[in-house]
C-alpha cells in the first residue's frame, strides 16, 4: 500500500526544488511513521529507502540472506563504464533479478584464463509503491571495480554468484570482453592508433532504440556517450515528487536487458538529464542513478552531482556535465553545486588544453545550448553558465540531447555565425569557433521543427529561422537565428571518427551523422594540430 498523503502539495511543489521537496518529506513522515504503514520493508530500511538516509546504498557485498537458489538465477544487463584513468580502470555492472549469495566478476586475458575473481558490491534499490495501486520493486544491481589493469589490453571477463561460474562449461556463452585505452604515456613520438566512438541522448526502450544499438555495434566504437534522459522510468521529467504517478522502475530492467548488446562490451558514458531526476530516491534525485552506475569520480561534487566526471581516450579529453543545475527550463535541481560544477569546467577545461597528450575536447550533457526545435529549443542557463567557457578553451564538439531530433550548428561565437559549416566541411575550432550537435533521436518518440528538415540529399537550406530559448523563471524568449545548419527528424546517431597525427600535423576527428538505417544524413570534419598546448583564443 501507498503511504497516505506522502506527497508535496501541489502550492508548495510549485515553488520548492528537489532538495527541499526532499527534506520536506523527511521531516513529515518520521521512521515510526514509515515502519507503521508497512511501506518500507526492513530491507529497504537497510538499503537506504526512499526516505531514510537519502540515498540508495549498497547493501552488503556477500549478499542478503533470503539468496534463492544460485544455479535458478542468470546476470542480466551488463554494462561497463571507464574509471576516471580510461587505460587503467574499468567497472563492471549488472544486475540479478533476485537476491544472490557471493557475487563475483572472474577475468583474464583469455576466455579459459579466468584466474582473477573478484567479489561484487550489490546496491539493492527498493522503490516503495508510489501510487495507492502500486507496488513496491526491488532490484539488485552489482558492481566491480577493476584498477591497475594494463593499457591497450582486451581482457574476458564473465559475471557470476553461488550456483552460477561463468567459468562453467554450462556458462561460458555468457563471458564477454572489454579493451581499456591506449596507455597514454611515452606518445611524444609516434600518435595513438586511429579509433572511433558513438554518441546520441534520449533512448528509453523501443525498437528504434534497440535499432539504433545495432547500428552503432557495427561501427566499433571504443566507448559510447549517452547524453541524459536514459530510460524514461520517469516519462514526465521535471523532477518532482509528483512525476511518482507515471513512474515504472521496471523500465530500468528492460532498459539494460536492451543495452546489453552493446554496453556489454562497449563502455556506455552516461549524463543525466531530467528524466533521470527520479525524485523519490534520494535529494537530488540521482539515487537511483548512483544504484546502477559507476561513473568516474573526479567531478567537483560526486554526492550531488555525480553525472559530472571527465575521461581522456588517446588524444580525446572527454567531459560530461549535468546540465540540470544550470537549466532555466527545467528547474527542479537549478542551483544544485551553488557554482562548484562551472569552477570545475573551467578547471578541466584548462587542464586538458594545457596536456600536449590531448588535441580534442568533446563535452556532453543533456539540455541544449543550441537547437531550433519546437518542443523545447534552446536553454538559456546553458548559455549563461558554459557557453563562454566552450569559446574561451575553444571545445572542439559538444554533444547534447533533450530534442528528440538530429540538429548541428555551424560555428558559433558570441551567439552568431563565425564560420558556415555546411556537410562535407572541415573547421578549426581554435580560429572558427564551436559546433553543437544536438543527437538525441536515439529511440524516443520524435519531435519537430518549425523550419524544413534540410540534410545531406535532402539539401533546403534557410538563412533565418525563427526559434526561441528558456530564460530564467522558464520564460520562452522568441529569436531569429542564422546557427541552424542541419536539421532531420528521424531516429539516428553521431559516431566520430579520429585520427591522431604525429606532434606538429593535424590531428582530425570526423563527425558523421548516421540514420536508423545506416544511411549518412551529415558529415563534416575537425582539425587540430598536434602536441598545440595553447586553445587558441
Amino acid at each position: 500500500m501507498d503511504i497516505p498523503n506522502m506527497g508535496v502539495p501541489a502550492r508548495l511543489a510549485a515553488r520548492m526544488s528537489m532538495a527541499e521537496q526532499h527534506e520536506y518529506l523527511r521531516s513529515k513522515l518520521s521512521r515510526r511513521t514509515l515502519l507503521r504503514s508497512g511501506a518500507v520493508t526492513v530491507s529497504a530500511l537497510a538499503v537506504g529507502g526512499a526516505l531514510g538516509s537519502g540515498t540508495a546504498s549498497a547493501a552488503p557485498a556477500g549478499g542478503t540472506a533470503d539468496a534463492v537458489t544460485g544455479s535458478l538465477v542468470a546476470p542480466v544487463g551488463r554494462h561497463l563504464q571507464f574509471g576516471a584513468e580510461a587505460d587503467t580502470q574499468m567497472r563492471v555492472s549488472w544486475q540479478v533479478p533476485a537476491p544472490v549469495k557471493k557475487p563475483f566478476l572472474r577475468f583474464g586475458r583469455h576466455p579459459w584464463d579466468l584466474s582473477h575473481k573478484i567479489e561484487a558490491e550489490v546496491r539493492a534499490l527498493h522503490t516503495p509503491a508510489l501510487t495507492p495501486t502500486g507496488t513496491p520493486v526491488d532490484q539488485y544491481y552489482l558492481h566491480v571495480a577493476l584498477d591497475r589493469l594494463q593499457p591497450g589490453t582486451t581482457y574476458y571477463y564473465g559475471v557470476g554468484h553461488e550456483g552460477f561460474d561463468p567459468a562453467s562449461h554450462q556458462a561460458i556463452s555468457t563471458l564477454q570482453t572489454f579493451t581499456t585505452a591506449p596507455s597514454r604515456h611515452g606518445r611524444h613520438n609516434r600518435p595513438f592508433e586511429p579509433f572511433t566512438f558513438t554518441a546520441f541522448g534520449d533512448q528509453g526502450v523501443s525498437a528504434h532504440a534497440a535499432g539504433n544499438d545495432n547500428v552503432i555495434l557495427a561501427q566499433k566504437p571504443v566507448f559510447h556517450l549517452h547524453a541524459g534522459d536514459i530510460c524514461y522510468a520517469d516519462p514526465m521529467g521535471q523532477g518532482q515528487d509528483s512525476d511518482k504517478v507515471a513512474y515504472n522502475a521496471l523500465t530500468w530492467d528492460a532498459f539494460l536487458a536492451q543495452t546489453e548488446t552493446v554496453a556489454s562490451k562497449v563502455p556506455w558514458m552516461v549524463s543525466y538529464g531530467n528524466h533521470d531526476m527520479e525524485a523519490w530516491y534520494s535529494h537530488n534525485g540521482y539515487g537511483g542513478d548512483d544504484a546502477r552506475f559507476t561513473l568516474p569520480t573526479d567531478g567537483p561534487d560526486p554526492r550531488k552531482a555525480p553525472g559530472v566526471y571527465s575521461f581522456t581516450y588517446g588524444n580525446v579529453g572527454v567531459i560530461s556535465l549535468d546540465a540540470n543545475d544550470v537549466s532555466y527550463e527545467i528547474p527542479a535541481n537549478l542551483g544544485i553545486t551553488a557554482g562548484r560544477q562551472t569552477e570545475w569546467l573551467e578547471r578541466r577545461l584548462r587542464e586538458l588544453r594545457a596536456d600536449e597528450s590531448v588535441d580534442f575536447v568533446v563535452v556532453f550533457f543533456h539540455h541544449c545550448a543550441f537547437s531550433t526545435t519546437h518542443q523545447h529549443a534552446s536553454d538559456g542557463g546553458v548559455r549563461d553558465a558554459w557557453v563562454p567557457l566552450f569559446e574561451k578553451y575553444r571545445v572542439d564538439l559538444v554533444v547534447n540531447g533533450h530534442n528528440h531530433v538530429y540538429e548541428r550548428t555551424d560555428a558559433i561565437l558570441g551567439n552568431k555565425v563565425s564560420k558556415a559549416v555546411p556537410s562535407g566541411a572541415s573547421i578549426d575550432p581554435a580560429k572558427d569557433g564551436v559546433v553543437y550537435v544536438t543527437a538525441g533521436a536515439a529511440g524516443r518518440s520524435l519531435y519537430s521543427f518549425d523550419a524544413p528538415d534540410t540534410y545531406e540529399g535532402h539539401e533546403n537550406h534557410q538563412d533565418e529561422v525563427v526559434t526561441y530559448h528558456f530564460d530564467k523563471g522558464s520564460v520562452k524568449v522568441a529569436e531569429t537565428v542564422h546557427w541552424s545548419r542541419v536539421r532531420y527528424t528521424g531516429y539516428s546517431f553521431i559516431k566520430v571518427d579520429v585520427t591522431p597525427a604525429h606532434r606538429g600535423a593535424e590531428s582530425t576527428m570526423t563527425v558523421t551523422a548516421l540514420a536508423e538505417n545506416g544511411s549518412r544524413i551529415d558529415h563534416y570534419s575537425i582539425v587540430r594540430r598536434a602536441g598545440r598546448s595553447e586553445h587558441g583564443h
